[in-house]
């Protein structure tokens, strides 16, 4: 699927307007997280839900992320492993459709977990923002929804992108020389 189209009336696209400002994106009320869900998936999104809900611990999101994205049975269940893993759900190694207009992730309670594990929430959700940005630069749209009873539900920024020196001058002794 390539990018949103500029030349489109975008503005009932709810893909676009889902994502254009985040790749993560908070929910409250169940109803309109279905509304949304149900209009991605009428658009051939292919959508993934996960209820986190029920997980205590950092393993029961690996668990549940490996066994729903298909992981390979090598999955390491640690964030690096789910960076590493993600990165090739964002080019179609598994867990993603080529024939989709784009994957959704969906996570459901995902505040119950947050509480027993914030750290490990909230760089979950900024591994997967991360990669939904790099899917985009392949034409692969990919964002993650979540749900959450807290309606006052916060979440540290996500998907940062640092300033980084051109590939030929990243090393200091580069820039530095003699």
């Amino acid at each position: 699927m390539s990018a949103f189209d500029p030349d489109s009336e975008l503005s009932g696209d709810i893909a676009f307007r889902l994502m254009a400002a985040s790749f993560v994106r908070l929910f409250w009320r169940h109803a309109v997280l279905d509304q949304a869900i149900d209009w991605l998936l009428a658009h051939g999104y292919q959508v993934v839900r996960l209820d986190a809900s029920a997980w205590t611990r950092e393993e029961d999101l690996h668990t549940a992320i490996a066994q729903a994205l298909e992981f390979p049975d090598y999955y390491g269940r640690n964030p690096a492993a789910l960076n590493d893993c993600l990165s090739d759900v964002t080019t179609f190694e598994y867990g993603a459709r080529r024939d989709a207009t784009g994957l959704v992730i969906v996570f459901t309670g995902y505040d119950k977990f947050a509480a027993y594990c914030p750290d490990v929430a909230q760089l979950s959700l900024d591994i997967i923002a991360t990669q939904a940005r790099t899917a985009a630069l392949f034409g692969h749209r990919m964002c993650c929804l979540v749900q959450t009873d807290d309606p006052d539900a916060r979440f540290d920024p996500v998907g940062a992108m640092p300033v980084l020196w051109n590939d030929a001058e990243w090393l200091d002794s580069n820039r530095h020389p003699g």
